[in-house]
């Protein structure tokens, strides 16, 4: 009797890692699984015209180092891809190595092979952010038009929430709270909520809104388009574009400087951060995982390093002696 294992094939590899380790056993969120197939659909793409055979006839021993780096150029010289976007298509065709590499145990010295293609190391840009002046001519005065209101209510709502893109888009009248309490849930990225508080402007802007807008039902997209669906990202960046082009009459510098929807986003982590928030709050505020991702909000800010700088004695400055006051060398005494 033979007792040999037959090896799964690569496209059973590639469908069990999408139907069963993603969305069953890790239940990533749907974006992030449309993430992977978008990695795999690019990889994939590259590799039947490098291998030239088409995909359902890939044997894990085909995805050698070689073949990788070689995708990672690609990535890099033809599509222009920055070296984040790089090492987030590597990230994903590592993970799915590493699930082949368990469920292929012949082809494991293969997977261990590929999974040394290390990620590329890259300098972080300096975060850009607008001063309380430009952001506020940014957000502007909302006109008569539907649209103008709507978009003075959007970056307003960006600032005031540091949210993502993806996030202000996905808000529905039902996650803004206009009691008390006034606040709105913004839904994350890996299907991670958190409550962001609004100000007594941002409520009454959301009031108005709702009060020109009487057909938005709970389930609506609090920010609409004319068709009455949630906004695209495009969409979004579009409105910020023509925004700032509006804002450039006031501040004539702005027309200079690269601003996009997510710089509203570090605008707001840094203006918590000189206002003197904690690093602890700003990243349950940005929805971060972690504090140290909203470390670099301290290294961007030029202002805080002088003030730290300065409470720094000079080199030239003889170091002053302590000298008690008498009022605290008469309690010592006393004591």
């Amino acid at each position: 009797m033979n007792d040999t294992t037959v090896s799964p094939s690569f496209p059973s590899l590639v469908q069990s890692f999408f139907t069963e380790h993603l969305t069953k056993q890790r239940a990533l969120s749907s974006r992030t699984v449309a993430a992977y197939r978008d990695a795999f659909v690019l990889f994939l793409d590259f590799a039947q015209k490098r291998l030239q055979k088409p995909p359902t006839m890939f044997l894990l021993a085909d995805i050698t180092p070689a073949l990788i780096l070689a995708y990672l150029d690609h990535l890099e010289v033809d599509r222009h891809n920055a070296v984040r976007s790089r090492n987030a298509r590597l990230a994903a065709l590592r993970s799915f190595l590493k699930f082949a590499g368990r469920r292929d145990v012949a082809g494991l010295h293969v997977v261990e092979q590929a999974l040394g293609v290390p990620m590329k190391r890259f300098e972080r840009p300096m975060l850009g952010f607008l001063s309380r002046d430009e952001m506020l001519a940014v957000i502007g005065r909302p006109g008569l038009s539907w649209t103008s209101q709507r978009d003075c209510l959007l970056m307003a709502l960006m600032y005031n929430t540091g949210a993502r893109v993806s996030e202000v888009i996905g808000v529905q009248v039902s996650d803004v709270v206009l009691d008390a309490s006034a606040c709105v849930h913004l839904h994350g990225k890996g299907r991670k909520d958190r409550s962001v508080p609004l100000w007594r402007s941002t409520v009454k802007s959301v009031r108005q809104w709702l009060k020109l807008n009487p057909d938005l039902g709970p389930t609506s997209a609090l920010l609409p388009n004319r068709s009455g669906q949630a906004m695209t990202r495009s969409n979004v960046t579009q409105r910020m574009a023509l925004a700032v082009q509006a804002a450039v009459k006031t501040i004539p510098s702005l027309a200079k400087r690269a601003i996009s929807p997510h710089t509203i986003r570090h605008t707001t982590a840094m203006h918590l951060l000189q206002s003197g928030v904690e690093i602890s709050v700003i990243a349950l505020w940005l929805g971060h995982e972690s504090p140290t991702t909203t470390h670099q909000y301290v290294e961007a800010d030029l202002a805080m390093k002088e003030k730290a700088l300065a409470r720094l004695q000079e080199p030239e400055i003889p170091a002053r002696r302590f000298k008690a006051t008498e009022s605290l060398l008469e309690f010592l005494k006393n004591l």
